[in-house]
């Protein structure tokens, strides 16, 4: 069949695509220009001519069409604006995860349809399956543990991962580098890009700063003896919200410049010395414009064993295995990229899903997802609210 191939000019995407030919599905390449201005950009990391000259010489390499799609206006409403209005709001963004749902598996999609493709492919590092028996669609992680990143596709729908295609998702980081070099792909040997998707390593604060305003605001410290935040929690409205429960009697240490522009579990930038452990940020709330931060990786401000989701921002890639109110289910799950599965248990309720972990875990962060697996299958994520 056609398939179009998002080329980004790294090796990966590269070898989907000779894949795909030795299947013997029709291959056109396409590159996404998503980001132009690398004002923020630190060391050049990522430029978007390069990676568009190397998904040129792969697509020549190879011997399949080629053209490039411009989509920065939508990459910016959709992806850059949402970053922005969600760290506004005190929470932290995953914009690489909305970057799959927003632009690689829709508006893509639907230029490489226009072309008469019916199937994307990228180089993602996961897996398609079919369940028989609710004729549905199955998320996949990676063969390569390591590199697994069924973690950025858990926002995608059944009709997104219908129209998808994961050529490497079953081969390890080392076979696709060594088919590269094995057929002389001129990405062989580049770098794996690392950063904002399609942005590249940016100077987060000098990047927010573009439209988030620099205010000066209090750093309370919580106690090192305080109990934490898991406490029976009955209503899951704002209330669930972090700050809600952090004590009433913290002490003054310092000032910020935004409680927008820091996160859970950031260490570096709050500029206060004279601790025998380090500080960590365990809350922000830009209501009060407060940064709430406690001292050491043991503190129970940043260590948590549940989380809460609201109903409206659940999503479930296998819609049959939705909860009912007062049900219970039991599954792994991580909270970010990379992180090891979790054992958690997800309660619904009617206002949306409390998950309690088994272990404590470090850093939870609102505005982040968490993704939620059957055995080695993406049933699910939501958008942490507290």
């Amino acid at each position: 069949m056609r398939v179009v191939v998002g080329l980004s000019g790294g090796v990966d995407s590269s070898v989907a695509a000779h894949l795909l030919m030795e299947a013997g599905h029709e291959v056109i390449g396409m590159y996404m220009r998503n980001w132009s201005d690398d004002r923020f950009t630190l060391n050049n990391e990522c430029p978007w001519v390069e990676d568009a000259n190397d998904a040129m010489a792969v697509a020549e390499h190879l011997g399949i069409p080629f053209q490039t799609i411009d989509l920065s206006d939508a990459y910016k409403s959709r992806i850059v604006d949402y970053m922005f209005s969600e760290y506004a709001s005190g929470r932290t963004p995953n914009p690489d995860v909305l970057c799959n749902r927003e632009i690689k598996f829709d508006l893509f999609l639907q230029a490489a349809i226009s072309l008469g493709a019916e199937a994307v492919a990228t180089g993602h590092y996961c897996q398609k399956g079919w369940d028989d028996a609710s004729q549905q669609h199955r998320l996949l992680a990676g063969a390569d543990r390591n590199k697994d990143q069924s973690y950025f596709l858990c926002q995608i729908s059944q009709e997104q991962l219908s129209k998808a295609l994961f050529p490497i998702g079953h081969l390890q980081k080392s076979e696709v580098r060594g088919i590269a070099d094995e057929i002389g792909l001129p990405t062989a040997k580049k770098k794996d890009s690392q950063g904002l998707c399609f942005v590249g390593k940016i100077s987060l604060p000098e990047f927010l700063q573009q439209q988030l305003t620099v205010k000066r605001g209090e750093v309370i410290e919580i106690a090192s003896d305080w109990m934490g935040y898991d406490s029976p929690r009955t209503q899951y409205e704002e209330e669930s919200r972090p700050f809600h429960y952090l004590p009433s009697d913290g002490k003054i240490i310092g000032h910020h410049d935004g409680a927008h522009f820091f996160t859970v579990g950031q260490r570096k930038g709050l500029n206060i010395g004279g601790k025998p452990e380090p500080l960590f940020v365990i809350a922000t709330n830009t209501e009060t414009n407060t940064i709430y931060v406690g001292m050491g990786e043991t503190h129970r401000g940043l260590n948590r064993k549940s989380l809460f989701v609201t109903e409206s921002e659940m999503h479930w890639i296998r819609p049959d295995w939705k909860m009912q109110t007062g049900e219970q289910k039991e599954f792994m799950v991580r909270i970010r990229y990379r992180q090891p599965l979790q054992k958690a248990v997800a309660h619904q309720h009617a206002e949306g899903m409390f998950f309690e972990f088994e272990q404590f875990q470090k850093g939870i962060t609102p505005g982040q997802f968490i993704a939620f697996y059957s055995n080695d299958e993406v049933i699910g994520s939501g958008v942490i609210s507290g």
